[in-house]
Formats: structure tokens, sequence, C-alpha cells
């Protein structure tokens, strides 16, 4: 998921990277040598994500990624030693990526539907700047559906991990009294997730215009059958802490706090 700011990878987030080692921090900067080798895996991997943004992830090979970067198959196999591994290199980018767009924005706004409108907002503004190359989530799930192993695992496991931080932002929601108490949250997932699924499918596939404000309403239609009746709703809300309506989420992108923090506070 063109590179974002790097500052927030070490980091531990709720959006799980299974895949991940832990960064041991030494007291000797990094040598030039090793700085070189980290440039070119990046430039390597951000031509890989290009290419499978295009073609898929079974459209990714050592052969053609040399041929794209110019480099020799040896030069690239030493960064990533198997077509697998690349594959799996990619689906982590990609979720890095779609962190620092969608994820760690959203989770500076208010709990409760704040933030939960926040980030289905990001999440198909995230998905309308795709639709002339395609999400790797959703089409990563046609072609690895029905075949395991462990590229597979490694996209399930993020798209999870995503699915998981919604859940729980619309748990939250319903713990500040924004939604009903009976609120199922993988049901209203389930209709969320299913938006999206729909407005890359009429974007990209149908051409329709106006799919995105379709989404937009789709996701107000949700929200108002889940929302708390104004009776329900917390006792004599100030201006300045009533539930917002559903609207887009905040541009603003400064340093967040941990997000494992954040989503659970």
């Amino acid at each position: 998921m063109p590179g974002y700011g790097t500052p927030r990878r070490p980091r531990l987030c709720k959006i799980e990277r299974p895949f991940d080692s832990f960064t041991t921090l030494s007291a000797h900067p990094p040598s030039r040598s090793l700085q070189k080798g980290q440039q070119t895996r990046a430039a390597i991997l951000d031509a890989a994500l290009g290419m499978a943004s295009h073609m898929g992830l079974e459209g990714l090979s050592i052969g053609a990624l040399a041929e794209v970067t110019g480099m020799s198959k040896s030069g690239v196999f030493a960064h990533f030693g198997s077509r697998e591994e690349l594959q799996i290199s990619v689906i982590r980018e990609y979720h890095a990526r779609f962190e620092e767009e969608v994820f760690f924005p959203a989770i500076d706004e208010a709990r409760g539907l704040p933030r939960l409108s926040a980030l289905f907002e990001r999440w198909i503004r995230r998905v309308s700047v795709e639709l002339d190359s395609g999400c790797i989530y959703i089409s990563g799930a046609v072609e690895f559906d029905d075949r395991p192993g462990p590229v597979r695992d490694a996209l399930a496991s993020m798209v999870g991990a995503w699915h998981a931080a919604l859940a729980r932002a619309i748990g939250i929601a319903v713990d500040e009294g924004h939604l009903r108490a009976d609120t199922d949250p993988l049901q209203m997932l389930f209709e969320l997730h299913g938006l999206i699924l729909a407005l890359h499918h009429d974007a990209r596939f149908l051409r329709n215009p106006g799919v995105l404000d379709r989404a937009r309403r789709g996701f107000a239609r949700v929200i108002s059958d889940y929302q708390t009746a104004p009776q329900d709703a917390p006792a004599e809300p100030t201006a300045a802490t009533a539930p917002t309506a559903p609207g887009p989420g905040s541009l603003n992108h400064p340093h967040s706090p941990n997000p494992q923090s954040s989503l659970q506070e």
C-alpha cells in the first residue's frame, strides 16, 4: 500500500504484523553498506507492489522484477530468496501503507462514532484511489481463496487484523452509547465490508458513476439501523461531547499515540 513516512514502523500496533520481527536497537549506526542494502530492498519492494497492484500477486516473479528494476535476477533474489517470500513481503508492505493512510489517522478521532466514521471514510477513499490498479486485499482474496499456503496465510492474517480493528471500533461505539447495546459488531462489520466490496466491483468492473456517494449513503443507513434512539442515548450530552454524525474523518495526520492503547482506552 509510493511510500508513506516510516517513523511509525517499529511501533507495535493493534493491527498486528505477525511476520514482523522486533527491531533490535544498536548503539552503533548502521553501516553505509547496510543502509544501501535497505534502500535497494525498499526500491525493489516498491516496484513489486506496483506490479502486484496491476497484475496480482501471482504476476510477481524474480525475473519480471529484475527487468523492471534494471537489476540482475541474482541481485533481486539476494533480497528475498524466493518468489513466495517476495509475495509475502509485498503483502506486509501493502498492509503497512494501509495502516499509515487509513488506520493511524482515524484513531486520532474521538472514541465511538467519530472514530468508526473516520475508519470507514478513509477506507473508501483508499479503495477509490486504487480503482485503476486494484486493492491487494480484494484481488489477493480472489487469487488465493482456495490455495492454502504461507502466502494465503499472510494475506488472511493482515485482512483479519484489519477486520478485528474495525470490530473493536464498533464495540467502542457501543460502549460509548452511540450504538445500541444489542449491536453485534461482527454483523455490522459484515455489512460495512459488503459496502466496500460493492464499491470496488461497481467502480472498477462496471465503471458506474456515483459509487462513492452510494457507499457513503449505505454507511449512513447502516449506522441508522444500529444507532441508539434519543431516549437511549447518554443523558444530556453537551455540545462538546455529543456524538457527531457519521462523516469524513480528519485529514490531519499528526503523530498518533500507540494505536493499541488508542483502540482500547
